[in-house]
């Protein structure tokens, strides 16, 4: 495919705000996870939980759209020189020219919960939602993109993508096809998810939570932590001599296998890491970084260590990053694309947080320490999400 410059990209999570707070909290091996202090009976667990939201409500002119989840959308669009950068494509391409597809998991479900538990009798009698959550927008999963688009001014094609964990990382993909179908000429991609019950008791019914901060590809691993964060990132078509980072190619891929298990073989992950390769032209050997999407689940990481290891030298670095933010299912695949993309841009190879035994299940490609290497030219990022909706992105420097 054509190669797609990325102009501005930054995301929010519970190690800070913006990348530099990223890029000092991996460098330092300092996480985000804290012991569950979310909602009015905590799971005992660990959460990568963003810290502020509860204070900062949206300006006035968006209080339409209040929520957790548009808060911490809009907390993330101020840094990074993000606002600047749409501005900039918006000026140059004109507003319906540029894009908006973003990619969630459960929305703003969070302002839902909150308004059934807080049901008051209607005009009719029947029960209602109380007045100031009596907004529909804020109750469908559109509510995020709506958000986005009137928060940035865009006016351009406004997607809301949300297929489980692999969410913000398909939006990468739409967006390349609708630049190279001519529909428009830039995009602003981005994910957020927001920490709410369905999501840690939802998760913890499954048996998937773990009591203690995660240990992806641990050989004692027993489930994950869940997180909250948002990010963005803007997309154009490359310039003649553009010498910043591109995002080079896409996989894709559905097993359908199971509704909560990954297909055994790794046959979907292996799918789409292939199709993302094949994409960007380039082969396994060339990558230098690989964000895992390593949950810390018994049976994803070994799978996915499995297809790793069939297609891709001893020599790789490949890491989960979720030790340090939690996973944060639908904000994962922009989360963990910005840390590829810093590793291009700093060279610096993320290892794994709190995991100390390595797994011996898994292959010599996953790396528990942090490396330096500032002449990688190819970092990928793996988002697998629930009903086998895989994608894989590979990033470059020009």
């Amino acid at each position: 495919m054509s190669a797609l410059a990325i102009t501005a990209y930054s995301a929010t999570t519970a190690l800070g705000r913006g990348r530099s707070a990223q890029l000092e909290a991996l460098r330092a091996r300092r996480g985000g996870l804290r012991p569950n202090d979310f909602g009015p009976d905590p799971l005992p667990a660990w959460i990568g939980r963003v810290d502020g939201l509860e204070d900062e409500a949206l300006p006035a002119e968006f209080a339409d759209w209040d929520c957790r989840n548009n808060r911490l959308a809009w907390m993330a669009l101020q840094h990074d020189g993000l606002m600047d950068a749409v501005a900039a494509v918006r000026e140059r391409h004109g507003a319906e020219r540029v894009a908006v597809v973003i990619g969630t998991s459960t929305s703003s479900i969070g302002a839902s919960e909150e308004a059934y538990a807080r049901l008051v009798p209607g005009t009719d009698g029947a029960p209602a939602f109380p007045a100031d959550l009596a907004r529909p927008m804020i109750h469908t999963p559109h509510s995020l993109g709506d958000f986005v688009q009137a928060a940035t001014g865009l006016r351009g094609p406004c997607a809301t993508v949300a297929t489980a964990c692999s969410s913000s990382a398909k939006v990468f993909a739409q967006a390349a096809r609708l630049i190279h179908a001519g529909l428009v000429d830039a995009a602003l991609v981005g994910g957020v998810d927001t920490l709410c019950g369905s999501v840690l008791f939802g998760f913890n019914s499954l048996g998937l939570v773990s009591a203690n901060p995660c240990r992806p590809f641990d050989r004692d691993r027993d489930g994950l932590s869940l997180g909250e964060a948002g990010g963005f990132a803007v997309l154009e078509r490359a310039a003649p001599g553009d010498t910043g980072l591109q995002l080079r190619g896409y996989g894709e891929s559905s097993d359908a296998h199971h509704m909560s298990a990954p297909h055994p073989e790794g046959l979907g992950a292996s799918l789409a890491m292939r199709d993302a390769l094949a994409r960007a032209g380039i082969a396994a050997a060339e990558v230098g970084y690989l964000n895992l999407h390593g949950t810390s689940t018994p049976a994803n990481d070994a799978v996915e260590a499995a297809a790793v290891a069939t297609m891709f030298p001893d020599t790789l670095h490949a890491s989960s990053t979720k030790g340090w933010t939690g996973h944060t299912l639908g904000a994962a695949g922009i989360v963990e694309s910005v840390f590829a993309l810093l590793a291009l841009e700093h060279g610096l190879l993320p290892g794994i947080l709190h995991s100390e035994s390595p797994d011996p299940a898994c292959g010599p490609q996953i790396r528990f320490d942090n490396a330096e290497d500032a002449g990688i030219r190819y970092a990928m990022n793996n988002s697998f999400g629930f009903g086998g909706n895989n994608a894989a992105l590979v990033f470059g420097r020009a």
